[in-house]
């Protein structure tokens, strides 16, 4: 999760606020790092891969002068991290950082290579600095041309610009799910990505909406919309303390990581789901289609968490790709001398990369021959390494040991997957493979919508928290869910929960209900729908509580649940990580009433490194 600074000002040097920005945005993760500034009437830009403290050695120790500049951090998401991909990016006199993905770039970057301009990133970013400088060239104001330039994106930014012929000024944008903050004090204005870069300076910041362009100097901030029509952006005052502040203003970080999803699907979808052609694009990673066709098997492996993604990914990948799939812990597949062979796939799931019986499944997979595919969150972890292939998660940094926002984007990087697994062996269309695309497309707006049920979550949480066990039930794409789900509550609040394929409930588990237990049906996959209500009512029959997570305007589970928790209708497996959402929420509200720690339960640790 990128980090932009921003600084004008006239008593302070640019580059202490900006790399002093930089550190506290540091928590939030990042591979590369940058700054420009206007250093005697030209932009100085200086770039270095890994941390800030190789930054600082490639300024030296002779800091620049400049009182206007802006800085970054990189979390790779186009692009692998390096040098030459870090930002900020120069065409002619501007510079350009940017937070987001441009869904459109390949026609972008196409038009703009007819048109002469030579491309130094593998970066979407860079796109945007030559839109920019195109518009400078025709004789447009700074202002103006970010104007032009920004309209013609596709997709998510937040932008921060300089140009050497204006250089007193930045000019800042937003769009989609990546915020910018503007801030003002005495003589300076600020630019940032959150709040904690610049909270040291100003407590009096502007947060910009969709479709807002800003331009601030030292004494002046204005924002203005896309018709460039001037707005009045009321200010806020920031109340909160340092350590609240890397929280966003949330209370925990695991409730800021929970309302991050929508940004970290759309990220994790980013540019590869190519709608125009209905094909994936899996960040360059090479899968022949005569390989595919010959492939025997895929093998998904995962510990926790991630190991109810792979449930997931083998349904994806056995219903579209139509090969036969299998899902294991990775602690057991190790041990049971697994028949593999070259003619395989084996997919390992580890938001960290260094979780160890992962790890281990994955090295017994390469060692019998296997191709090694790795989805992770984590560049240059250990399973990135050591996989013949990795396709990276865009989740950003989770503090929060019970893992949220990283397991939706492992179904989202699974589903990315299989839909390429299917075009390759000929079992999907790219007409097929687009309806699906547009479905991953409005998952982020209904997993926001979803987020709107927060209050309504919370008041069900408050009747049912004395309960002493919960039932989880789900069915197809429910059933991991439902897994997920138990899981989130007992990790949090310390409850019994159980997880069940809703069938089996008759084989055991009915004899436990009363009408001290509730239960919670994952009722909003459309694939299992009538099934699982069946489920409900046997419940409802014996005297269990029923609470039920379904779609909007499902009047039958309205009329066969104590409580709904209604959510935005999506197809099947997209409706899993829907419905998922709302069970996050109602184990983090259970767990705050009873007073646990929610962001670091008692015993668990975020990655578990040792067997």
């Amino acid at each position: 999760m990128c980090g932009i600074v921003g600084f004008a000002g006239k008593t302070r040097r640019a580059q202490d606020v900006i790399l002093d920005g930089l550190r506290r945005l540091e928590y939030r993760g990042y591979d590369s790092a940058g700054i420009a500034i206007v250093h005697q009437g030209k932009i100085r830009v200086v770039r270095s891969a890994g941390k800030l403290c190789n930054l600082e050695a490639s300024l030296g120790d002779a800091p620049l002068a400049g009182e206007v500049g802006i800085g970054h951090t990189r979390w790779a998401t186009h692009g692998r991290p390096s040098v030459e991909n870090a930002h900020p990016h120069l065409v002619g006199s501007v510079a350009v950082i940017h937070n987001g993905i441009v869904e459109n770039y390949r026609a972008l970057r196409d038009e703009l290579i007819s048109r002469g301009h030579t491309f130094r990133s593998q970066t979407d970013t860079e796109i945007i600095a030559h839109l920019i400088d195109s518009e400078r060239r025709q004789g447009k104001p700074l202002l103006e041309a970010v104007r032009a330039a920004v309209a013609r994106i596709e997709g998510s930014y937040a932008i921060a610009v300089l140009d050497e012929e204006e250089p007193d000024r930045i000019v800042a944008a937003r769009n989609g799910g990546s915020p910018v903050i503007l801030g003002e004090s005495d003589e300076e204005r600020f630019v940032a990505s959150d709040i904690p870069a610049i909270l040291p300076y100003t407590r009096r910041v502007f947060p910009l909406e969709d479709g807002d362009v800003a331009l601030i100097t030292a004494n002046t901030l204005s924002v203005f919309n896309l018709e460039g029509q001037p707005i009045e952006r009321p200010p806020r005052e920031i109340r909160w303390d340092p350590v609240q502040a890397e929280k966003g203003g949330y209370e925990r970080f695991m409730k800021k990581e929970i309302f991050e999803q929508p940004r970290a699907i759309a990220d994790t979808i980013g540019t590869r789901a190519l709608e125009d052609n209905g094909d994936i694009d899996l960040d360059g990673i090479e899968l022949d289609a005569g390989w595919a066709r010959g492939l025997r098997s895929v093998q998904l492996v995962a510990c926790g968490t991630a190991f109810h993604a792979t449930l997931l990914g083998r349904w994806m990948i056995e219903r579209y790709a139509r090969i036969r799939a299998d899902a294991e812990l990775a602690s057991e597949f190790r041990y049971r001398e697994p028949v593999l062979g070259s003619d395989d796939l084996l997919i390992a799931v580890s938001q960290s990369g260094e979780t160890a019986d992962t790890l281990a499944a994955s090295r017994e997979g390469a060692r019998l021959g296997a191709r090694v595919l790795a989805v992770t969150n984590t560049h240059d972890s250990s399973l990135a390494r050591e996989s013949d292939d990795v396709l990276y998660t865009h989740a950003g940094p989770e503090i929060g040991v019970a893992s949220t926002k990283c397991f939706t984007t492992q179904i989202v990087a699974l589903h990315l997957i299989a839909l390429k697994l299917a075009l390759l062996r000929g079992a999907l269309s790219s007409d097929e493979v687009r309806k699906h695309i547009q479905a991953l497309r409005r998952l982020p707006r209904q997993v926001e919508q979803t987020l709107g049920l927060w209050d309504h979550i919370a008041g069900i949480a408050r009747r049912h928290s004395h309960a002493h066990d919960f039932l989880f039930l789900g069915r197809g794409v429910g059933f991991p869910t439902a897994l997920e789900g138990a899981l989130k509550l007992k990790e949090l609040s310390y409850i019994h929960a159980e997880g069940y394929a809703a069938a089996e409930m008759k084989h055991g588990p009915i004899a436990l209900i009363d009408d001290n237990f509730p239960v919670v049906v994952v009722a909003n996959q459309p694939d299992t729908h009538a099934k699982i209500l069946a489920n409900a009512a046997e419940v409802r029959t014996r005297g269990g509580i029923v609470i039920a997570v379904a779609r909007v305007g499902d009047t039958e589970t309205l009329s066969a649940a104590d409580e709904v928790i209604a959510v935005p209708p999506a197809p099947d497996p997209l409706s899993a990580v829907i419905g998922t959402v709302p069970l996050q929420i109602l184990a983090y509200q259970v767990a705050t009433l009873k007073g646990t720690d929610v962001d670091q339960p008692r015993n668990l640790a975020k990655s578990v490194t040792v067997e």
